[in-house]
């Protein structure tokens, strides 16, 4: 019987059909970046350009190109950008791929993934467990136990440890540096950190665990001591892109750098005019050297802005093209023109908050509703006049990813200090301030409680505290601070000392509570900021009594807001311009912009710094859509007789003036009472305007960044 041979020919994969008109739904710029071919690619994406629909575009390409969805590494900031990016790949490329295959996320989230499949070859098991914040900082508190520390040498609770080893991963800096640079305080005790860092590592590698930042940490080792293992992952990545990448740090630089490979095909979109979070060890080099880290590398731009008015475009590309360390553009408006933003200088803090509030409530009647206003300023503290009269006046607000200024527990502690000065019988009061002692806890303030009130009421609180009766509740760990807790209060309570409230705060300050926070939450919270401006506040009335009935009302308004049984439907937007990034508003305010304030005098030690500061204001400017307003007092208010003369900030002072103004200046007349009427919990006044559509569906529509 004859044999014959065939010879079986394997289909090869061919790439999709096209099927997506891109140059009918991009503009020429996005165009360009999404049509970028093979290599090293790096997308300036200015505010408000199209960011997201670029980079949701050059995925669905690289798809129609023939990359397979499991070629694609799409890592961002967050898992919702993530979604809503894969979602959109889906509409448009979802007919001929599975986009489901594809790898995205965030760094977390890949290192996750990608350490279940190869975390064997670091000694893990493919089930270890990921440990969330508070089981780490158990497993933290658990190590420093087994140290057996003196408790005389106060040492850092868990937490704070915690925080200083995950900035030393994520900088790729050793302990020792970070200690030195981040928190000198703790440098006697660097011996002592080091091996509570090593034994947290060897706990959780024994226990088959890893927390957020080993994520990171141990797909960095991975790729870079296992050569077969990067390999294999280089290959099967045939495109890595990456969101968001001025923000990247040290450590997620590096992972870009392993994951792309000798391929390099990597794509990088980021905005260098919005690296602002360097305070967070996000590395301004990854985005700003990239040509030089990868040479050769195309560069795209995205100036195409969809978001705010020419006017408003003009005065962000005139203050930021003051920056030298930048890849230069300029914005250009898709919209048409609106009115100039205005400058806005205030006799003092209070007229800056009426006029705010003001402004507030005539935009609110020209059919603007709250929800598309926001109040934006640099640090925390300097919204709490703007919170005072906001209260005041009914005016329903949300303080965004933060709570009002009244209700942090940092604040409360210092005003529960005053008000035990003031009124030795407040229970709640005196409970609060003695459970900061390090060794009371509930049951001891209770204790203490009643041995209080045991004594006779006309005895001074000095020398109730100091009874032997009082004494003898205090655990003997917290000895030494109760006696400074107790000559803390004999200083508030001498006579004089109510008719200066101001200085009452820097004395609770000065007298423990700024080492207690220094210890617990480290000096970049800016906690301290925030009560030396209650304490600029507070010196404004003549005496404590006063001063805590201002702040019982403020209270008073809180509460009932809380407890309202018809709640606002909408709220007016309080936020730092860091919280505010990625957000837009249609009218936009932003305070303080005097020396000291934006920029801070803290940040502004050498022209990098400058320049991030700078970059911040660019962001803040940049969120309103059609009105922006820009504020400043000329004076502090009245403390101890004398009125500080402000200077304002120097990204308004660099501004042009006259007629290449990019503002127009507002001279405020003197304001006596609201024009408008008081807000009832949100209601009471109906708009009578539409508000904006914003731009026209179509090829160019999208405001992301």
């Amino acid at each position: 019987m004859a044999t014959r041979t065939y010879t079986l020919k394997v289909a090869q994969a061919k790439p999709p059909a096209l099927r997506i008109d891109y140059a009918a739904l991009l503009n020429e710029e996005q165009l360009r970046a999404v049509e970028a071919g093979e290599g090293p690619t790096l997308v300036i994406a200015g505010a408000g350009t199209g960011k997201t629909r670029t980079l949701t575009f050059r995925v669905a390409r690289l798809l129609e190109r023939g990359v397979p969805p499991e070629g694609i590494l799409l890592l961002t900031f967050t898992n919702k950008a993530a979604r809503e990016m894969t979602r959109r790949v889906e509409e448009l490329a979802g007919g001929f791929v599975d986009v489901r295959r594809i790898l995205g996320g965030t760094f977390h989230h890949a290192g996750h993934t990608l350490l279940r499949q190869f975390g064997q070859n670091l000694g893990f098991s493919q089930g270890f467990t990921v440990l969330d914040r508070e089981d780490a900082r158990d497993l933290m508190a658990s190590c420093v136990a087994e140290r057996k520390i003196s408790r005389e040498r106060r040492f850092p609770r868990a937490e704070v440890v915690l925080d200083v080893v995950s900035t030393a991963i994520n900088l790729q800096r050793s302990l020792v540096e970070v200690l030195v640079e981040e928190r000198p305080q703790l440098v006697p005790l660097a011996e002592e950190v080091l091996a509570v860092a090593l034994r947290f590592q060897q706990r959780k590698q024994q226990m088959n665990l890893m927390d957020f930042d080993d994520l990171l940490l141990h797909l960095k080792r991975l790729l870079a001591e296992h050569p077969a293992v990067r390999a294999q992952l280089v290959e099967r990545f045939q495109c890595v892109l990456v969101d968001e990448f001025q923000d990247t740090n040290r450590l997620q630089g590096d992972l870009v750098d392993l994951l792309a490979g000798e391929r390099k095909n990597l794509t990088v979109v980021g905005d260098d005019c919005q690296s602002i979070y360097s305070f967070r060890g996000a590395d301004f080099t990854n985005i700003i050297d990239f040509p030089q880290r990868y040479p050769g590398c195309g560069v795209y731009h995205l100036t195409r802005n969809y978001r705010s008015t020419p006017e408003i475009l003009q005065l962000a590309n005139t203050s930021i093209s003051l920056n030298q360390r930048q890849f230069p553009k300029q914005l250009t408006a898709a919209r048409a023109s609106g009115p100039k933003p205005v400058v806005v200088p205030t006799r003092d803090v209070d007229e800056q908050a009426a006029f705010i509030s003001q402004r507030v409530l005539e935009l609110r009647e020209e059919g603007v509703p709250l929800e598309e206003m926001a109040v934006l300023y640099r640090a925390h503290s300097h919204s709490m006049e703007l919170q005072l009269e906001l209260t005041r006046r009914g005016i329903p607000f949300r303080v965004r990813s933060g709570v009002r200024f009244f209700e942090q527990a940092h604040i409360k502690d210092v005003l529960a200090h005053l008000r035990l000065a003031h009124n030795p019988g407040d229970e709640l009061a005196f409970k609060r301030v003695v459970k900061l002692v390090s060794g009371v806890g509930q049951v001891t303030a209770e204790a203490l409680w009643a041995a209080l009130l045991a004594l006779p009421p006309e005895l001074p609180l000095k020398e109730r505290l100091s009874h032997p009766e009082v004494r003898r509740h205090v655990p003997r760990k917290a000895g030494t601070g109760f006696i400074r807790l107790s000559t803390l209060m004999a200083r508030l309570t001498r006579e004089e000392a109510a008719r200066t409230p101001g200085q009452l705060i820097e004395d609770v300050l000065s007298g423990g509570y700024g080492e207690y926070l220094r210890e617990e939450f480290g000096t970049e919270e800016r906690r301290e900021d925030d009560l030396r401006q209650l304490a600029e506040y507070a010196g404004r009335f003549e005496d404590l009594p006063r001063f805590l009935s201002e702040i019982a009302l403020v209270s008073e308004f809180s509460a009932e807001d809380a407890t309202s049984v018809e709640a606002p439907d909408e709220f007016l937007t309080l936020s730092t311009v860091h919280q505010a990034k990625g957000l837009e508003w249609r009218a936009v305010f932003v305070i303080w912009l005097v020396e000291g304030r934006f920029p801070l005098v803290t940040a502004i030690r050498n022209p990098e710094e400058e320049e991030e500061e700078r970059r911040l204001f660019y962001v803040a400017v940049t969120r309103a859509r059609d009105e922006l307003a820009l504020t400043y007092p000329l004076t502090t208010n009245p403390q101890d007789g004398a009125r500080v003369i402000l200077h304002q900030s120097r990204f308004v002072e660099e501004l042009p003036v006259g007629e290449d103004a990019p503002y127009d200046r507002l001279i405020l007349e003197a304001m006596e009472t609201p024009v408008l009427p008081r807000l009832e919990g949100g209601r009471g006044l109906q708009g009578g305007g539409e508000p904006s559509k914003g731009p026209p569906a179509g090829p160019e529509s999208g405001s992301e960044e």
